[in-house]
This record gives structure tokens, C-alpha cells and sequence, in this order.
């Protein structure tokens, strides 16, 4: 199974992609990290991005080889890296179940004003990524993120992921 949890950032993806990962006891991969594996030192630039999906393409290859369950992590605001992770899951046969976590405004400002451990991104990322984000029209789970709610995302996500497997 592979579960593509996408957003902006400050949505609280990262945070529910970790837990639902450890739920479905699933591999987790998120962009951030990758990156941070990969550059030491990050410019972000459209050929950095590449690098990093592919990474994250690479792991997800792995984990159909290893028949493993695999949870990836990254905003997916571009149509045609969603398209490209659909491409090959196609080639293995598989299909990819699309999570996509929001939060409001107030509360993104909130959480990037705080230093993440992986992350980079502040306010003004968070902006950009907003203005170009593609949305998604084919079928998948949009859940918002609160304060409080996460119990209640997983939730849904499970009965969501149930009913994809049906």
C-alpha cells in the first residue's frame, strides 16, 4: 500500500503522516528529510526538487520490491510529480491512496513560527507554495488539521483506507 500524504507547509502533514506510519506500520519517507540527506547545503532550486522526488521514488520502489507499506510525506503541489509517482506505482501494479491535510491561516503562521527539526520553511515559503499549489481533482481525502484533532484525522484516514481497499 502507498499513502501520499501532501499539504502545505505548517498544515501539519508531517505530523500526521508519522503517526498514520506508525499506525499502518508502514515505512515512512518524508521530502524534508530526504533533503536534508542529500544536501548539506539546500537551494531549493527546481533541480534540487528533482533530486529529492526521485529519492523519494526510489524508496518507493524499494518498499514494493520488500512488499512493505510505505507512507511519503512532501507537499505534491505540482500535478506532475503526483502523475509521476502514479506512473510508477502503475508499472508495479499499484495504486496510490492521496491524503491531503489544511489547516487555517492562523494556525500555519503559528506553527512556522517555530523551528522545525527538518524543515526550513517559514511564512513566506508557506505563501509561495500557496500561490503556484496545483489542487487535486481526482478522488482523495482532504482532512483538516487542528490543534486538536488528530485522533479524529486518523480516523478518518483509516476509514478512508479501508473503503480504498474495497
Amino acid at each position: 500500500m502507498i499513502v501520499i500524504v501532501f499539504g502545505l507547509p505548517g498544515s501539519g502533514k508531517s505530523y500526521f503522516a508519522t503517526k498514520l506510519a506508525k499506525k499502518l506500520s508502514s515505512k515512512y519517507v518524508s521530502s524534508d528529510v530526504v533533503r536534508n540527506q542529500l544536501f548539506v547545503v539546500k537551494k531549493y532550486s527546481q533541480k534540487e526538487k528533482k533530486k529529492v522526488y526521485l529519492e523519494m521514488i526510489r524508496e518507493m520502489k524499494k518498499a514494493f520490491q520488500h512488499k512493505e507499506s510505505i507512507v511519503l510525506d512532501a507537499t505534491f503541489y505540482e500535478k506532475s510529480i503526483r502523475n509521476m509517482f502514479c506512473e510508477v506505482a502503475k508499472e508495479f501494479g499499484q495504486s496510490i491512496i492521496f491524503i491531503e491535510v489544511w489547516a487555517n491561516q492562523k494556525i500555519i503562521m503559528e506553527r512556522l513560527k517555530v523551528k522545525r527539526q527538518y524543515s526550513d520553511a517559514d511564512y513566506s515559503v508557506y505563501l509561495h507554495i500557496k500561490e503556484v499549489f496545483e489542487l487535486m481533482k481526482k478522488e482523495h481525502l482532504i482532512l483538516q488539521s487542528t490543534q486538536e484533532n488528530i485522533d479524529e484525522m486518523m480516523g478518518l484516514a483509516f476509514k478512508y483506507i479501508q473503503k480504498s481497499h474495497e
